[in-house]
Parts: structure tokens; sequence; C-alpha cells
């Protein structure tokens, strides 16, 4: 591009107490005076999101796409801690944005098909699409399946499910133009990406197999009946050592069931489903996503070093991707469930694995309920999972 304009990426952050300052320090850190393209705010649940945005709102000049999500906790080379509001601005020449916002009081398939129309608006080869959805109540993986059907083979997927702090109450999705952003709850927010560079994505997880592999043989919507034809609940407790009794202490079974995901069989490895409770009278068990039945599951183990390991090979994975082309930045998309199995000392250690890896190039990420990562096929619904975005 010789001496003209180039594209550029940058991370803000503020742990101001007041939302409408926290907005404007974080924001102002990460475009400095640039004008953006697109600007993805990240945060916890607070009473004050309008006032945040509101700080955005007054930082940004021309009128980028500015999108985001409530979190169970955000991250960032040099931040100390995951409460701080985060601001990752992209922008520059040869680079194209669009979004589209779809409310989900309907099915997730069509809603997320909605939302996925922004890629429609693209013109330049390098394409994404970035998906942030509330899916408190939904079966994850059919917005996966509506959004693919819209963007097509050729436009990867990624993003995650808005958070909570796992309390899976409410989530909220932020979106609009620097004229005016929402805050809204209970919607997918879609964002149409494109570059005349390339994009590349990462997939990790770091959990494996345990025990002998176990028969879907009845499930539907996200829930499993029967495991080799046997109450799942049960046949699941006994293969975990855990009474299936707990399971009348929603939030102990849940608790408990979180170090002993299921491991889907998969052709390019496993994808990981969360068990979110157990029904003690059907005898069957929740997830928040499909367990297709007449699969092949296994009960799934990980440690600490494996689950920061998967950070670091997410990462690459992604950069790899980039064909030689030097990334200016990434956004990563993190299980919340793998914080609370870190630990705050383990959490650093991710966030390092992170940056080594990734160097002087900057990057902000995210503590999600479920994240995407689709680059073939129409599956892309994962959990416990560490999902990178590069972007050049």
């Amino acid at each position: 591009m010789g001496d003209g304009p180039t594209r550029w990426f940058s991370v803000g952050t503020s742990d101001a107490a007041d939302g409408g300052r926290a907005g404007r320090e974080a924001t102002a850190a990460a475009v400095a005076g640039r004008d953006a393209t697109l600007v993805v705010v990240l945060t916890r649940v607070r009473d004050d999101l309008d006032a945040l945005v509101d700080g955005v709102r007054s930082q940004l000049t021309g009128n980028p796409i500015v999108v985001g999500t409530s979190t169970s906790g955000q991250y960032t080379a040099g931040a100390d801690g995951t409460d701080a509001v985060t601001v990752a601005a992209y922008g520059g020449p040869g680079l194209q944005a669009s979004y589209r916002v779809a409310p989900l009081n309907r099915s997730g398939r069509d809603a997320a098909a909605d939302a996925a129309e922004c890629t429609a608006d693209l013109t330049l080869p390098h394409r994404a699409l970035l998906l942030f959805f509330d899916s408190l109540d939904e079966d994850q993986q059919e917005l996966v399946r509506g959004a693919y059907s819209v963007a097509g083979a050729a436009t990867p997927l990624v993003g995650g499910s808005s958070g909570d702090d796992l309390a899976y109450v409410r989530t909220y999705q932020i979106a609009g133009t620097a004229d005016r952003i929402e805050v809204l709850s209970g919607a997918v927010v879609g964002v149409g990406l494109a570059c005349e560079t390339p994009l590349g994505v990462g997939i990790a997880h770091g959990w494996r197999h345990t025990g002998a592999p176990m028969s879907v043989t009845r499930s539907a919507a996200g829930r499993v009946y029967e495991l080799d034809e046997q109450p799942a609940l049960d046949v699941y407790a006994a293969r975990a050592g855990l009474d299936a009794d707990l399971a009348r202490d929603p939030a102990a079974f849940a608790l408990a069931a979180l170090r002993s995901p299921l491991g889907l069989n998969r052709r390019g490895g496993e994808d990981i489903r969360v068990i979110h409770g157990g029904d003690p009278d059907e005898r069957s068990l929740a997830c928040l996503a499909d367990v297709p039945q007449g699969g092949l599951v296994w009960l799934m183990d990980t440690d600490e070093d494996a689950l920061v390991a998967a950070a670091d090979e997410s990462c690459r994975q992604a950069l790899e991707k980039l064909d030689g082309t030097p990334p200016l930045g990434l956004l990563t998309f993190d299980c919340a469930v793998r914080k609370l199995m870190l630990g705050p000392e383990g959490v650093e250690r991710e966030t390092a694995a992170l940056g080594a890896v990734a160097g002087s190039v900057p990057f902000a990420g995210w503590y999600t309920n479920g994240e995407i990562a689709r680059t073939r096929g129409s599956a892309g619904l994962h959990h416990l999972t560490m999902v990178t975005l590069a972007l050049t």
C-alpha cells in the first residue's frame, strides 16, 4: 500500500466503575482518533450498559458498525484480570463490515438466517460471519445451521453466546452504528466481515476421551434421553462417578457435571457438550445444543496444562491459515466453563500463552456460553473450546 493509509487493529480497556467513563476510556484508547470500520464492545453484565454504549459512541468518528456482547469476563494482553471493559477497533482500506439484528422470538434457525443476510453486502474476497447471540433457551446448533444456510460453505462462521457469569438468567447484545447503538436481549447479531487479505480461524479444546464410547439411542433438541438404550441420567452418573439423585439439586448437579462433559464423535475430532442439568423424573440429561441420536459419545477429561495448550493451539491454527500474511489482531472466543476450571492463575497462564504466540499482535477475547467455529460442513457449535479469528 506504499505510503498511504493501512489497515489497523487496536484494543483499549478501562476498569472505571462508571459505565460512561469506561466506554469513553476504552474506546478512545482503541480508536486513537482514527475512523474505524468495526468496533467490538465486550463487557460483563452491569446496570449502566446504556451509559457505557453512550460513552463508546462519544469517541467515534465516521460511522463505524458497533457490535458487542455481555460476557462472563473478557481479556486482552496487559489487562489486569477479566473485569475491564474491552473495546477492539478494526479499520483502514480494503475492509468491509455489515450487520443485521434478528430477534429470537421465533425459531433460532430462522433468526440466524436473517442475521446472516449481512453477508450479502460484502464484495471483498476473504470473508467471515461473526455471530453474537442470546440462546439460553435455544438449541445453539440450530443457529449455526440457520446462519450456514445463508452465508454458505465458503464463509467461515465464528462467534459465541453472550454470557452472564454462568448465571443463565439474562444476557445482552450490542448493535448499531455511531449514530445509534442499542442494548438488546434475546437477539442474534450477525456481522459480515470482508477483507482483501486472508482471515484465519483456529479451534482447539484440550479435552480427551475417557472410558468406553456410549451410543446415543434417544435424543432430541439438546436433551439426551437414552445412552446405550438405558436412561441417560443413570448411565452418565455411573460413568462420571456421581450420585444420580444429585440431579434433584440442579445447581449442584450442573457444577459437578462440568468436569465430565460429553464428547461427540466428529470427522475432524470431537465437539464438546456441557451437561447443564438432569431430570430426575424422566432420567434425561439437558444440554444447550444437539447431541445427535445414533451417534457415539464419550466422557471427556482434561487438566490445566491441556486447557492452556489448547489456547496456544487455537491461536497457532488461526495464524497458519493466513498464508504468510502478517496478522494485525486476534479476536478470541473462550468458554466460561474453561475459565471456571482454570481459576485465576490458570486464566493468567492461558492469556500469557496467547500473548506468547501472538507476539506484538493485539488481541481481545471473551468468555462465552457456547462457541461457534465452522470452517466446513454445517456443524460448528462448540463448548469448552477456544476459537480464534486472526485478522489481517
